[in-house]
């Protein structure tokens, strides 16, 4: 399965954090967490997700790199929003007494190309530069946008599996100078 996993952690007097996960062919493991400088709980945010068949930006960059042999998420996919709790998963266990849990949603809306299971063709349409996704400006960040995401790995990144060497000793390929995520 391919997945993109966009979760919040934090609350009860803990900073807020946002990790990032990308999965392709069913492999994960590639967790980043950055320290929000704001408290999502506080209001509504906007919250977006960009992902063509050069990248996909969250809040960070993961580059297609299938050239360096790094699976790229490329199957149709579903939005799931849901409120979880795993031991393994969370740094201090939520006081549940305090249930029920609820997030809000508003405006929501998804652009995206449908995919039809009968259509081998699906994914090479969904790359076409009609769909705005898929213009070259779209194809890496500009000036400012390169500035600004800079600016929050700097200040902000709290775990980078890139630099996991207790967890992941040998360097994924797309971890290394001059490839994607660096």
């Amino acid at each position: 399965h391919d997945e993109l996993d966009f979760e919040f952690y934090g609350g009860n007097s803990l900073p807020y954090q946002l990790q990032t996960n990308v999965f392709a062919n069913g492999v994960g493991g590639r967790e980043q967490k950055v320290a929000l400088w704001f408290d999502p709980t506080a209001d509504f945010h906007d919250y977006q997700i960009l992902w063509n068949q050069h990248h996909v930006i969250p809040i960070r960059v993961f580059k297609n790199n299938t050239v360096l042999g790094v699976d790229y998420p490329w199957r149709p996919m579903q939005v799931e929003a849901t409120i979880w709790y795993a031991d393994w998963a969370c740094d201090v266990k939520p006081d549940l007494s305090k249930g029920p849990y609820v997030a809000e949603y508003q405006s929501f809306d998804i652009a995206g190309c449908p995919v039809d299971d009968f259509n081998p063709n699906g994914r090479e349409l969904c790359y076409s530069p009609r769909f705005w996704w898929n213009t070259g400006n779209r194809w890496q960040l500009d000036p400012h946008q390169e500035q600004e995401f800079q600016n929050v790995r700097a200040k902000h990144i709290s775990y980078d599996y890139c630099r996991d060497r207790a967890r992941y000793p040998v360097v994924s390929p797309e971890c290394q100078p001059n490839s994607s995520l660096l």
